[in-house]
This record gives structure tokens, sequence and C-alpha cells, in this order.
């Protein structure tokens, strides 16, 4: 998985240059997502994969997109298709997400609780979240019984666990010790 990523991260990187000088930032987004899509597809993976050459593979996938990509996309396309990284465009798309969420100044935070969080308590935790991560964030609400109460934040590396389960676990652990 790490090995794709290294792959994909000059392609991403590219195309987020590209769309951040355009000012084609969310076109660009839904081209790479569609993209991506085709190259998950069973059929295309074993056309693109060695089942045909490398222009038989850039022309079929071409095609499939048709429309849904631009000219700048489809000359993007064919660099990954020359250099054979088709199959790579899904991180392509992850990167270039996570490359538009840094320039956004946007942060994707996953929130579990024991049940579901009310519309003011998300825009309070919102706020707060806000306020110390320094950025725009975009709650992703979580319902996980298992916790008991409290909540399980998660932002990137930054982990909050301020559940009942959390704390049962910390403290059975620090009486082993």
């Amino acid at each position: 998985m790490s090995e794709l990523t290294t792959v994909a991260r000059p392609y991403a990187k590219a195309a987020f240059d590209f769309a951040v000088e355009a000012k084609a930032m969310d076109s660009w987004l839904s081209q790479l997502a569609f993209a991506a899509e085709v190259a998950q597809d069973k059929t295309i993976i074993g056309y693109i994969s060695g089942g045909a050459s490398v222009e038989q593979a850039q022309t079929l996938f071409l095609n499939v997109c048709g429309e849904q990509v631009d000219s700048q996309g489809q000359n993007f396309l064919k660099v990954m298709a020359k250099n054979e990284r088709l199959l790579v465009l899904p991180q392509v798309l992850e990167q270039f997400i996570e490359l538009k969420a840094e320039f956004d100044q946007e942060v994707s935070v996953d929130v579990t609780s024991a049940v579901e969080v009310t519309a003011e308590q998300k825009t309070t935790l919102s706020a707060a979240l806000e306020k110390r991560l320094a950025r725009k964030v975009k709650l992703n609400c979580l319902v996980d019984a298992s916790i008991v109460s409290g909540l399980v934040i998660k932002a990137g590396d930054m982990v909050i666990d301020g559940s009942v389960k959390g704390k049962l676990n910390r403290l059975a652990t620090t009486l082993q010790s």
C-alpha cells in the first residue's frame, strides 16, 4: 500500500498544482474521482494491467472516461497510461483530496459516540475543534455503543479518547503495571 502511495504522490502533486494554477480545483477533483472509479472496474483492471498494449489501454481508458474528463485531464491520463500508472488512480485521488484539504485549511474529524450526536452538540464540538486545530472542521459522526459513554475524536494523528471504555482500559493498564 505504501508503495502505491509513493507512486501516486508525484501525479497527485502535479494534478493539484495544475488545478490550483488553473483555478479548477473542483473540476479536477470530479475528474479524478471519475477516473479512479473507472480504474477500479474489474474489466478495466484486467485490460490496463497487462492485457493490452499501452496504446490500447490508453485509448480504452480515455474512451470510457469520455466527456467526464476535459482535455487537460485527458493529457494527464495519457501520461499516466504511458507510464503504466493508471492502476494507482484511486491513490492519486486520495492524495489529491489530502492536498486540497491542506490547501483549504480543512481537516476531517471522526467523532465516535455511544449515542447519536445532536445538531447543537455538533455545532459546539465543531467550533471547539476549529479553535484548537486552527482549521475548518468537517465532522464525520459515528455511533458505537461499545464505548459506553463519552467521545473518541480522531483528526489525522491526533486522538482524544474521552470515552468510558478508554478510561477503563487505561485504568486496567495502570493497575496491571
